[in-house]
């Protein structure tokens, strides 16, 4: 029998999916966990064959935690449930490893189908999101202009994320002048929502 492993930080969320899984014949629900950082332990703990991960986590995001699992325990499936449904994320959750990709708003049987499916060894990727992925084009960003531009969300200055990234000022300011140049936006803020809310943060 199929053994899966949750990981959803919100609890009521969380137990939801696992009743909802819990109700297949031919499922059985191994280990849940609340944070991204706790995946990895869990999937070690538990042996399980398919990990359903959420992205907004603590810890770690549900992306981070599919690539920790794809390099760890590569015959292990992993299926990436989120509420936000960016195109930039769907493009990391396949670079990281992921083996679906799924709304949480989808019908519970059609989340068993794509279970079922990616143990088959197929590709589940939600339709819509999918379309919206190809039509976005690929994340612009850098990996470190996505690292400086990440930092600055937190509003700290220059000298600030120079100090914590371990570069010049000069540097930061030419990484977060690029990234702003790309995502045409009017300022760093600015360039943070826009990556954002394309997932490719």
């Amino acid at each position: 029998m199929p053994r899966l492993l949750l990981a959803e930080d919100q609890s009521m969320v969380r137990e939801a999916l696992a009743a909802l899984l819990g109700l297949e014949p031919d499922f059985e629900v191994v280990a849940q966990v609340a944070r991204g950082d706790e995946v990895l332990g869990a999937a070690r703990a538990h042996a399980p064959d398919v990990a359903l991960l959420d992205i907004e986590m603590p810890g770690c995001t549900g992306i981070e935690a599919a690539a920790a699992l794809h390099r760890e325990l590569p015959h292990l499936k992993i299926v990436i449930l989120t509420t936000f449904g960016r195109p930039g994320y769907l493009r990391s959750a396949m670079e990281s490893g992921a083996d679906a990709f799924l709304v949480k708003d989808a019908p519970a049987a059609q989340l068993a189908a794509a279970v079922r499916k990616v143990l088959a060894g197929e590709r589940v990727i939600d339709p819509t999101l999918a379309a919206a992925a190809l039509a976005e084009g690929a994340n612009p960003l850098t990996d470190r202009e996505r690292d400086v531009l990440r930092a600055a969300a937190s509003g700290a200055t220059n000298a600030e994320l120079a100090r914590t990234l371990c570069l010049s000022q000069g540097t930061v300011r030419n990484y977060l002048s690029m990234a702003i140049q790309k995502l045409a936006a009017r300022n760093r803020a600015e360039a943070v929502g826009i990556a954002r809310e394309k997932g490719w943060l």
